[in-house]
């Protein structure tokens, strides 16, 4: 089965017609302002689902204090309550606690004429530590070609195409969707090497658009599954331009997020560990690392503000790199490739 994240049922629309009318008000106030400094729609209807559990809490256990009047206690109570009562994670309570310090922020710096006497206390309270609660599935060259066999053998290209896509470019599942049959033309092929968008696309980040960027494909081992797939749309007649699609009352529309999480399922069973199209960011980023494929270039191709980045989803272990450079005859230079050397 693909990864999944479990979340406590705990808002309910009786609770909330109950909550303080004050803490709604301030809600909506605080969503308003994030909108205005173009904070992205997901990252605020995380914040608002949050800040509606923080609001259960203070009505049932706090007598419906309004957050403004909030003490140290109070949050350490709220803090204990998530971990051992509604059983939620520590890396959740930090984001409850994320979300709190942010609102705070916004009382303590913009609503100062209101509250005057109002400090943002969330941060002398320490945090749950932070625990890793789901195994990080590590892909391999193997277990890459075995998927697509399996798909192309069960004639399945359109899943093929889009598993090939993400191990070559690391698009995010929301990226995948936006591909287009028309970026993969010659005139978007660069040496030869790898497909360069010719647009950009959007991708995640600040902004209730996030930033958008050219993606980038590798050629080698997703072209094949393309011209399967291009071929398939041909025999079935599909004209849509969207790369991916999907048949509904008899028509060919554009695929959905939920197409896609439907595949993430089949590809865990095929795997028999849990898939998720971010796995194969990591995948390609470990790949072209142990390629010797510079750093800034790495950066580059994903469209990542720093090379920070890499380490965050590389794979590799020091270690298996040891023989790269050291053999019986001590050190050995290694020279850096490029995208064509793949």
């Amino acid at each position: 089965m693909a990864r999944k994240t479990v979340y406590n049922k705990i808002f309910n629309e009786e609770d909330w017609e109950k909550v303080n009318p004050k803490n709604k008000q301030l809600f909506e106030e605080w969503k308003t302002y994030l909108i205005s400094v173009g904070k992205s729609e997901g990252t605020i209807k995380q914040y608002y689902n949050d800040l509606r559990i923080l609001a259960i809490f203070l009505l049932k256990h706090c007598n419906n204090k309004f957050i403004v009047d909030l003490n140290k206690r109070d949050i350490i109570a709220f803090q204990g309550y998530c971990l051992n009562q509604w059983g939620h994670s520590s890396n959740r309570v930090r984001r409850l606690r994320a979300c709190l310090s942010s609102l705070s922020n916004y009382i303590e710096n913009i609503l100062d004429d209101l509250y005057p006497d109002f400090r943002n206390i969330v941060g002398k309270i320490e945090a749950p530590d932070k625990k890793l609660v789901r195994k990080k599935t590590v892909l391999t060259d193997e277990q890459v070609e075995h998927v697509l066999k399996t798909l192309v053998d069960s004639k399945q290209y359109q899943k093929a195409c889009a598993f090939a896509l993400a191990a070559n470019s690391g698009a995010r599942l929301s990226e995948l969707l936006r591909f287009k049959v028309h970026y993969f033309n010659e005139e978007n092929l660069i040496a030869n090497a790898y497909y360069k968008t010719p647009e950009k696309i959007r991708i995640k980040g600040r902004g209730r658009d996030g930033y958008e960027k050219y993606k980038y494909v590798l050629k080698s081992g997703f072209q094949e599954y393309l011209d399967l797939w291009l071929k398939e749309r041909e025999r079935l007649g599909i004209n849509n331009k969207e790369l991916f699609v999907t048949r509904r009352n008899g028509e060919w529309i554009p695929a959905q997020q939920s197409t896609l999480q439907s595949w993430a399922n089949q590809f865990s069973k095929i795997l028999g560990e849990p898939f998720y199209f971010h796995s194969l960011r990591h995948y390609l980023t470990t790949k072209l690392r142990a390629h010797n494929i510079p750093d800034k270039i790495i950066k580059e191709f994903f469209g990542w503000e720093s090379i920070d980045m890499i380490e965050v989803y590389d794979d590799n272990e020091a270690e298996d790199d040891f023989t790269k450079y050291f053999t019986e005859d001590g050190i050995k230079k290694v020279e850096n490739n490029d995208l064509s050397n793949l």
